[in-house]
């Protein structure tokens, strides 16, 4: 055996032993969790609570491991923050949001999905909970191993939507509330992207169109970080501490509006206080947004951890809740620390084992970001939530953030072509020899500002009109050079997988938990 095969089965033993590694932490997490959960309960139902424990500590680490990736991908894919940093933020802070402002009434996913009155007895309702939390689970994991961010509010809905289905048919489905997330595949995604792109076309026409970016720069920033600091305080007063604080919307947007109005004299002074800090360079003005990148990921985080932990926890503590009144179904019930507990650790661990191929997906394998984009991204999944929360849309954080993510990369496409359009046109204006006359314009078409690229586009033509057919082109070559070159800057394979995912979600883990309920019937009954 020569060196080089030796060093080939040391990186693969390396890689190994990484992989033994996270498993062997999230298998001892669910075992721990079941140590617990049987030491908690006691009689009749201590084994099923340890199961529900169990299958729930799994759905956590899932969650962590797919959903939080729409919360910080975008920054690590700008470069804002690395993976490391990342993974340690979205760790603290979906934790955080979980403990301290998590443990709403779980009465969505338990009352909101299915009818609780039709069934039969409470060992079927346990049943189709335990169901649910496996389908949603096991859909997750096999959606994070392929890399594509889904819904993990999906998931479980649709869990709880199958087994419901195989435990008492289809009228036990409330198929309004199905109407509207399956609406939602479709609202969340366009508005992301409606958004982001919306924001991204603003940033580039008063900053990096501009002659001096710097100034732009120094004029702008403060006002787009002032307005990030108001929606995502608005964001985290409305749906990330609504259950230790709670305000209307109008009170929210003004407390939001009070935080945004500081952090735009606090910028404001910053930019205009030293000159050198923005030199006139994409690069430069790039820099600006990695601050407030790092604190939307954080808020993005405390947020998620707040609102989506129930979507770990909600059937376990449906479970706990029957286990522990002795087999009576109430509407509604709080969820107990120890349980609140279970899915903020579990978020956390599945983050910070297994979240960093998603992230790799929505941050870098969907369209190349920088911190612009990123921001740009960022404030189009608060203010979506926030637009459709109060219009009554239903949408999902994580088709809004990836929707987001590819309205950034389309119009990246759409400028991009339109300005191979223009060199077109350029070159179609001067004679074919007068090589030098062509790069000396283009360069400053490329300085001028977006004004002034109109009026010498305008001139230009004009010019034209006076000569008889500057450019010595026939009519197919002159066709050719107008035809606008398209580069594709966003993955269409990414696209169609992405897709397809978030299509077959609700039916997938549907049938899947159909099949689970039935199974777990069949072992349950004597």
């Amino acid at each position: 055996m020569d060196l080089q095969h030796i060093s080939d089965i040391e990186r693969a033993a390396h890689q190994g032993r990484g992989e033994v590694f996270r498993l062997g932490m999230g298998v001892l997490f669910i075992v721990g969790v079941m140590f617990y959960s049987a030491l908690s309960g006691s009689g009749e139902g201590n084994l099923t609570l340890v199961m529900a424990a169990m299958i729930g500590g799994y759905m956590a680490m899932n969650i962590g491991a797919n959903d939080v990736a729409n919360n910080v991908g975008p920054a690590v894919g700008s470069k804002a923050l690395t993976l490391a940093g990342a993974l340690v933020i979205a760790a603290i802070f979906e934790a955080a949001g979980a403990l301290i402002a998590g443990g709403e009434v779980i009465g969505t996913i338990r009352n909101g999905i299915i009818d609780p009155d039709l069934i039969k007895d409470s060992d079927t309702f346990v049943w189709i909970m335990l169901a649910a939390l496996l389908a949603g689970a096991l859909w997750l994991n096999l959606a994070t191993a392929v890399g594509a961010p889904v819904s993990t509010t999906h998931s479980i809905v649709g869990a709880v939507l199958g087994a419901g289905m195989a435990a008492a048919g289809p009228a036990i489905v409330d198929w309004s509330t199905m109407g509207n997330i399956a609406a939602s595949w479709v609202i969340s995604p366009v508005l992301g992207g409606i958004f982001a792109a919306a924001f991204l076309y603003l940033v580039k026409r008063s900053i990096t169109y501009q002659v001096d970016m710097a100034a732009a720069a120094r004029r702008t920033v403060p006002l787009l970080v002032g307005l990030m600091a108001w929606t995502f305080a608005s964001y985290l007063i409305l749906k990330g501490l609504n259950r230790v604080w709670k305000v209307d919307f109008l009170s929210a947007m003004v407390y939001g509006a009070v935080v945004g109005a500081l952090v735009f004299v606090v910028v404001r002074k910053v930019l205009h206080g030293s000159s050198g800090i923005v030199a006139n360079t994409k690069a430069s003005v790039n820099r600006l947004f990695t601050v407030p990148l790092i604190f939307a990921a954080a808020l993005l985080s405390f947020a998620h951890g707040s609102n989506d932990v129930a979507n770990a926890v909600g059937p376990l503590a449906a479970i706990v809740d029957v286990v522990s009144s002795g087999g009576v179904v109430h509407r509604d019930a709080t969820i107990p620390t120890w349980v609140m507990m279970v899915g903020a650790i579990g978020i956390s661990l599945g983050l910070a084992l297994f979240g960093p191929k998603v992230i790799r997906t929505v941050g870098s394998e969907i369209t190349e970001l920088d911190q612009m984009r990123a921001y740009c991204i960022a404030m189009a999944a608060t203010l979506t939530v926030i637009v459709a929360s109060q219009l009554g849309l239903p949408v999902s954080s994580t088709h809004i953030a990836v929707g987001g993510v590819f309205g950034v990369g389309f119009l990246r496409e759409y400028l991009k072509s339109n300005y191979d359009r223009m060199v077109g046109e350029i070159k179609a204006h001067h004679p074919e020899g007068d090589l030098a006359a062509i790069e000396a314009f283009i360069a400053r078409f490329e300085r001028a500002s977006i004004e002034e690229k109109g009026q010498m586009l305008a001139d230009l033509k004009e010019r034209s009109k006076n000569a008889d057919d500057p450019a010595h082109f026939s009519k197919g070559e002159r066709k050719g050079l107008k035809k606008v070159y398209r580069r594709e800057l966003v993955k269409r394979s990414q696209l169609m997988r992405i897709a397809a995912a978030w299509v077959i979600t609700v039916p997938a883990s549907a049938l899947m938990a159909a099949v689970l309920f039935f199974m777990i019937r069949g072992m349950m009954l004597p």
